[in-house]
């Protein structure tokens, strides 16, 4: 029902409150935005504009109409933005665990962004089997997750050693039942967590959830309970518990990553970047 052109001229007439600036703005003659501003109001059935006064200013019913006017042009550019990203170098799209989408991961990103700039980059944090799911259903092309096992389709694995976690200055081992410290329900450190300790006969209860990396380490090192964490995020307000804590030994935990085929030429350098970031990140076998 409205025609952008007509919407353009009529702002900028409010905006300039007069014809003949309004023009100079929009780069067209005083009688070409007039007659704009006619088939608006021929088109409304209502004057948008009061002409009797020194300066030009909205009538009620243009004032009604000057906030829809502009919301429509900001869409309208939006769109347009939108459209002709899609039309430069495509989407690339990556799923990567929630611990990853932090400090580790940005580098390669901003570093990415700046050298490829045509690229609309989509990154999906979250649990593992979640991210599987969606990668297995083509919502990403690329993605990182943990896994147990190496897999048999995976691009590269690395080991992701983990460890039981406790507070330096209040640990939690030793209560009654066993406070823990976990992620959500369908993490792949909550369930390896709960398997064990069921096997091994702990009485347990979680204390505290989150899907948060940074909130579940804080609240291991403030006392409220015990956790299983990969090794390369324990700080200095951490206790690793050893052998000796009784607690079962668990191994087998993978970092993966997983590639669709035919990427782009984009998506194959930000596969050689992750690549080399598990590779830095991986235990030194020696």
């Amino acid at each position: 029902m409205f025609d952008p052109i007509l919407l353009r001229s009529f702002v900028a007439v409010v905006d300039c409150a007069n014809f003949t600036r309004a023009a100079q703005r929009l780069h067209l003659t005083q009688s070409t935005v007039s007659q704009q501003i006619r088939r608006l109001e021929n088109t409304l059935g209502c004057p948008l504009l009061d002409r009797e006064q020194r300066h030009v200013r909205a009538t009620p019913e243009g004032e009604r109409l000057l906030a829809y006017a502009r919301r429509i042009l900001v869409l309208q550019e939006e769109a347009r933005d939108v459209l002709c990203n899609l039309k430069s170098e495509g989407v690339l799209r990556l799923g990567v665990p929630e611990d990853f989408a932090a400090e580790r991961l940005m580098p390669i990103l901003s570093q990415f962004g700046r050298e490829h700039a045509g690229v609309r980059l989509e990154v999906t944090s979250g649990l593992g089997p979640e991210l599987m799911r969606l990668y297995r259903e083509g919502e990403f092309d690329l993605l990182l997750v943990k896994q147990m096992g190496q897999g048999v389709d995976c691009l590269a694995c690395w080991p992701e050693p983990m460890c039981w976690v406790d507070s330096r200055a209040m640990p939690a081992l030793g209560r009654d039942p066993l406070p823990l410290v976990a992620f959500p329900v369908g993490g792949l450190y909550r369930n390896e967590m709960l398997h064990h300790l069921e096997v091994a006969g702990w009485r347990w209860r979680i204390h505290y959830s989150s899907a948060s990396l940074a909130s579940v380490c804080a609240a291991v090192a403030a006392g409220v309970g015990i956790s299983l964490l990969p090794v390369r995020v324990i700080c200095a307000e951490h206790k690793v518990l050893d052998a000796h804590s009784g607690l079962p030994d668990i191994q087998g935990v993978f970092l993966a990553l997983y590639g669709q085929n035919g990427l782009s030429h984009a998506g194959n350098l930000l596969k050689q970047a992750l690549m080399e970031l598990c590779e830095t990140l991986a235990p030194n076998p020696g």
